[in-house]
């Protein structure tokens, strides 16, 4: 079979298709024949060897998120069975969904509705289940508060602005680098759009919430960032810290939190699953139950070949990325 190899840590050229042999079920796992797997910012953080909660084994073949049908099941397995459509969550031992195939767990497999497209499948966990859980968990937003979404025409930041309107925020602003990406978040529900490189848009996300500061404020980049977040954030507001992008350290001085009784909480979807799977499944199948009704839409950029990996990876690091990258093997020659 085909996947993607990383054998060194480095840039998008790292990431090799090659012919490996196809891994069979052990006792309580499941063999996935791959139909999509999404592309997102962790697998470019792991590539480049930056800090990561998961160690990644070298040889690894990256891809935390996927969704295909089930080949094959081992000893043990009754939960799942042959041609279930799935989606799978892979964690940190170096074997994910860039592949043909892929080895899950049956903890971290779900069986998807029939009327749930695969390709959208694939992004539900890392970008729709983090934007769910940040906004409504980690940040308890509430209905009329005010909210601030950065990288707002990637995965993470469409499913926060379509996620904060239907959870009733009162004022979304988005955060996006260039003015043809602010125009898309816009498009995509946002009240207002910033330019999230300028070093004064905490000013304006003041401005824009009549002085006082936004009530819930996501923070990706970390670094420098994280200070501007915080200048950013409004009385009682939360901070919740979900990457770091820039690929730079943040300090916290817990004493400025106090006089305006402000919160900084972490966010690491993969936990959820792992320490309180009954609610991270509550979560999955309420993005997924808002997809089928469709009242949220999720934004494929495009739909690539194994070979395609390293384009993509590319393209997000350049932050040129509109939506979600999606691998489909089968769009792979002689797959």
């Amino acid at each position: 079979m085909k996947a993607v190899l990383l054998h060194a840590h480095g840039g998008p050229e790292a990431l090799k298709v090659e012919e490996v042999a196809r891994p069979e079920p052990a006792a309580d796992q499941v063999l996935i024949r791959i139909e999509a797997a999404s592309v997102n910012f962790a697998d470019i953080v792991r590539r480049r060897g930056d800090p990561y909660p998961l160690a990644t084994p070298l040889p690894a073949i990256l891809g935390s998120e996927a969704a295909g049908v089930i080949e094959a099941v081992g000893e043990g397995v009754t939960a799942f069975h042959l041609g279930d459509r799935v989606f799978a969550l892979f964690g940190g031992n170096g074997l994910g969904g860039y592949a043909d195939y892929a080895l899950a767990g049956v903890a971290d497999v779900i069986k998807l509705d029939p009327g749930l497209d695969l390709d959208i499948a694939s992004t539900l966990v890392v970008a729709g289940v983090t934007a769910f859980q940040m906004l409504n968990h980690a940040g308890r937003l509430k209905a009329g508060e005010s909210v601030f979404i950065p990288g707002a025409a990637g995965g993470v930041g469409g499913y926060a602005i379509q996620l904060a309107k239907i959870l009733g925020a009162g004022r979304i602003i988005a955060g996006a680098s260039t003015p043809e990406r602010r125009e898309q978040a816009l498009a995509r529900g946002a009240d207002d759009a910033v330019d999230y490189t300028s070093p004064d848009w905490p000013r304006e996300v003041r401005r824009l919430t009549g002085g006082r500061g936004a009530d819930v404020v996501l923070d990706m980049a970390g670094g420098p960032v994280f200070e501007q977040s915080l200048a950013a954030l409004g009385p009682f507001g939360r901070l919740v810290v979900y990457g770091s992008a820039s690929r730079a350290p943040s300090s916290l001085i817990a004493q400025r939190l106090m006089p305006f009784n402000q919160s900084v909480i972490g966010y690491y979807v993969s936990h959820w699953f792992s320490a309180r799977p009954a609610e991270a499944q509550q979560a999955f199948d309420e993005v997924a139950a808002l997809v089928l009704e469709g009242r949220l839409k999720v934004e494929v950029a495009a739909r690539l070949p194994l070979e395609g990996a390293a384009e993509a990876h590319r393209i997000m690091e350049s932050r040129q990325a509109t939506g979600k990258f999606v691998l489909k093997p089968a769009l792979s020659a002689a797959s």
